[in-house]
């Protein structure tokens, strides 16, 4: 109704556009006619009139042109009087006018709702605007993105523009960009837990799965800026497994689900990384709110995590809807990004330590032995970093006779 209404309006708008010229021609054409033409010649003659007597001296020149200037105005008036007079009198006749008003009452409105029916879609139900677009095509991921990236160019200073890239140069696998991106919308934006957070993510993104010191203070920032931040608290538990701070990540992940809110879609995530870490079955989520009371009694199985790049809120909650096979196979692509890496650019002895611990993790011992043979070359002389290799490998059953 609301929308018919307006049509009407519009419709009135537009006729009332047409029948307005026609009643002023009508005032016009049936006013009374004045000698308007006859004033005009008058005027005219006393201009000549004051030009003559100033000729013969019988007005002086101050007179003669304030006369003037009294007849030239009315002079002008009558004029434009005359002239009215004559368009009024060349007007349509009356018959002429009121056809044309007829059409525009009757016709015009009639005529154009009988087009809109035969040609529009008055049935057809609204339409959102996204999907507009999208029936239309709209601009591309890569389109939008050179268009952000030439907005920042010209205006580097923005941080929601960096906001804004960031998530997405993360999701296209861009992972420094991403970073860098980060750090941008930080320094221009402030600080908060949930940019924090994300800076983190996309340094563990970037190190294929590693929490590495840069990350693991990002984290710590989010978290001194919000206690309940539920990524930045993750990842933390993931960095203290990863250096093989096994009961400290535990610790972490447990204290997390108990505050976790019932409907969590991260919960089940974080149960599964407890289960895989500690080698038990995962709690289920009545028993969440009580496990950090029983984090002191905990077992440790002594099987850290694998080095897999902590979950977004998004991974969290596709995750949850995982098979445990399912669940596997996403972790064993992550260890393999960060095998690729550590193979192609290299690593530190922790690098490769975790990637050890990793494939033992998943079962693959043959990987595992591979990896020590590389973390035991960049251990070299060192003592503590070859015990701590050779312990691993006692742990994991992979060691060898020249270790034992």
């Amino acid at each position: 109704m609301t929308l018919w209404f307006f049509i009407a309006l519009m419709t009135a708008a537009a006729v009332f556009a047409v029948l307005w010229p026609l009643g002023r021609r009508g005032a016009l054409s049936s006013g009374p006619l004045s000698a308007s033409g006859t004033d005009v010649l008058i005027y005219r003659d006393q201009l000549e009139e004051i030009a003559r007597d100033q000729s013969a001296g019988r007005l002086g020149a101050a007179e003669a042109e304030a006369a003037r200037v009294e007849v030239s105005r009315r002079l002008l008036a009558a004029d434009e009087r005359a002239q009215s007079e004559e368009a009024a009198r060349r007007a349509p006749p009356v018959w002429h006018r009121r056809a044309v008003a007829l059409v525009a009452l009757l016709l015009l409105p009639a005529g154009a709702t009988i087009l809109y029916l035969s040609l529009g879609s008055p049935n057809l139900p609204g339409q959102p605007l996204a999907a507009r677009m999208h029936e239309k095509g709209a601009p591309s991921l890569a389109r939008m993105v050179a268009q952000i990236e030439d907005h920042l160019q010209r205006q580097p200073d923005d941080g929601r523009g960096w906001e804004v890239i960031a998530p997405i140069y993360v999701r296209l696998g861009r992972y420094d960009d991403g970073v860098t991106a980060w750090r941008n919308a930080i320094r221009y934006s402030g600080a908060t837990a949930e940019r924090e957070a994300d800076l983190g993510e996309a340094i563990v993104a970037s190190a294929n799965g590693v929490v590495t010191a840069d990350a693991r203070e990002a984290f710590q920032r989010a978290v001194d800026h919000d206690k309940s931040a539920a990524k930045a608290r993750y990842f933390l538990g993931l960095a203290a497994v990863q250096d093989g701070k096994t009961e400290d990540g535990v610790a972490i992940w447990k204290a997390l689900l108990a505050d976790a809110p019932p409907d969590a879609p991260w919960a089940s995530y974080v149960r599964e990384a407890l289960a895989q870490t500690t080698g038990s079955p995962p709690p289920p989520a009545a028993q969440d709110k009580t496990a950090q009371d029983k984090t002191a009694s905990a077992p440790d199985a002594g099987a850290p995590s694998s080095a897999a790049p902590g979950p977004s809120q998004s991974d969290m909650a596709a995750a949850s809807e995982m098979s445990p096979e399912q669940r596997k196979a996403m972790i064993k692509g992550m260890v393999e990004r960060l095998a690729k890496r550590l193979k192609s650019e290299g690593g530190d002895f922790e690098s490769w330590l975790r990637l050890v611990r990793a494939y033992g993790i998943l079962g693959d011992k043959d990987k595992a032995r591979t990896a020590a043979v590389e973390a035991r070359r960049v251990a070299g002389t060192d003592h503590d970093k070859t015990q701590k290799l050779a312990a691993l490998e006692q742990q994991l059953g992979i060691a060898t006779e020249t270790t034992q």
